[in-house]
């Protein structure tokens, strides 16, 4: 006796082998770009800024080293962030301390935006540190 081998399509009906559609592995990329009637077009390749990218010369020697860059440094970006936030928060104390003295130069909704500003910029911060820390513990539970 016979059997007839079947397998299932993507709709869950039994199809018989032969009846199975060709494989076209591109035939939906060209259909895509049919559709968007996109324009490939390929910028012509830069050797020279392709190494100085990687940080080489032309003849494929690094770059000699320049220094330390000036301005710039993640100590420098942290110290002005927290030194950003610490002055809004001294801000919306400011401005909470007047609505409680009943300044008539300080509004209320002025006093409760500084207050969301400070409350988000700490929410940041604690956010930040914590992944400090998070980054920290997993550099020294590192296997050497």
């Amino acid at each position: 006796m016979g059997s007839i081998i079947r397998s299932r399509g993507t709709d869950g009906c039994s199809k018989q082998p032969d009846e199975a559609r060709p494989v076209r592995p591109y035939a939906a990329l060209v259909a895509v770009l049919r559709w968007r009637r996109m324009n490939v077009t390929l910028k012509p390749f830069d050797f020279a800024q392709a190494v100085a990218r990687a940080g080489l010369s032309i003849n494929g020697q690094p770059l000699p080293r320049t220094g330390r860059v000036e301005g710039g440094g993640f100590e420098q970006a942290l110290s002005s962030a927290l030194g950003s936030v610490s002055k809004s928060q001294n801000e919306a104390s400011r401005l909470q301390r007047g609505v409680a003295m009943d300044d008539p130069t300080v509004s209320l909704e002025q006093t409760m935006v500084a207050m969301q500003k400070a409350q988000i910029g700490f929410q940041a911060t604690l956010q930040v540190r914590n992944r400090l820390v998070q980054a920290y513990s997993d550099i020294m539970n590192m296997q050497v």
